[in-house]
């Protein structure tokens, strides 16, 4: 890898002459929230408490989720999660446990989290992915998860574009660790300066800049199966 350009606090120090960048050759997604996304919140817990759920205790619910973020315990429980599977599992249990309500059935909650059926595409990503397929351009994922992705994919038909796959939890390391983009350029065969990434998290998956790869962050935030804009994918790319 060339070295780095020594950055000051106007910039670099000896500035690079321009250059063109190199033609995408792969295209790296991150997994949750930008390919596909979690089911909504209030049909998780009614499906895991096996019954309906008032407007109220739902409320109740969510509004115990959010404050729980807030707890030292849980939020300490999150730091590092995704650096091993067993670690994403304390986790969240942790979390969900500190809900009165879903305390006695958050490893059922954890199980559900880990269900290919509960997790929806974005209305345009397999579209995007095929239209990628077809112009010879390498797909991977890179993701900070605990479990393997692959199913999920297979399950939505989406499996079949990717041609790696870099889950966190089996590298001990998390984004924005450039480690985990080194890796999935090199299973694709292409040099950082022919890849893209694309993801929703800047401080995670604008890492990538960091090993050469050109980032594509994507607003957070949007509603499960919705279209999620990917179609600027596609340009950036290169493809028609």
């Amino acid at each position: 890898m060339p070295p780095q350009p020594v950055t000051g606090p106007e910039g670099p120090i000896r500035p690079r002459a321009a250059q063109l960048p190199q033609p995408v050759r792969a295209v790296l997604f991150d997994f949750s929230g930008t390919l596909l996304q979690m089911a909504d919140y209030p049909d998780r817990v009614c499906a895991t408490l096996g019954r309906a759920v008032d407007e109220r205790e739902m409320d109740r619910i969510l509004t115990g989720l959010e404050d729980a973020l807030a707890d030292p315990d849980v939020a300490a429980a999150q730091r590092g999660r995704d650096v091993s599977s067993r670690a994403h599992r304390r986790a969240f249990i942790r979390w969900y446990a500190a809900v009165p309500e879903l305390a006695p059935v958050a490893g059922a909650l954890y199980d559900q989290l880990r269900s290919p059926a509960h997790w929806v595409p974005y209305e345009d990503a397999s579209a995007t992915l095929a239209a990628l397929y077809g112009a010879g351009i390498g797909v991977g994922v890179v993701s900070d998860v605990g479990w393997d992705l692959r199913p999920t994919f297979a399950h939505h038909g989406l499996d079949g574009y990717v041609s790696a796959w870099v889950h966190s939890f089996e590298h001990g390391t998390e984004k924005p660790d450039p480690a985990l983009f080194r890796e999935a350029c090199a299973r694709l065969a292409v040099s950082p300066g022919e890849a893209l990434m694309v993801g929703d998290v800047p401080a995670k998956d604008g890492g990538a800049a960091a090993a050469g790869i050109r980032s594509y962050v994507l607003p957070a935030g949007q509603v499960p199966g919705s279209v999620r804009g990917l179609d600027a994918v596609l340009r950036l790319a290169g493809v028609a």
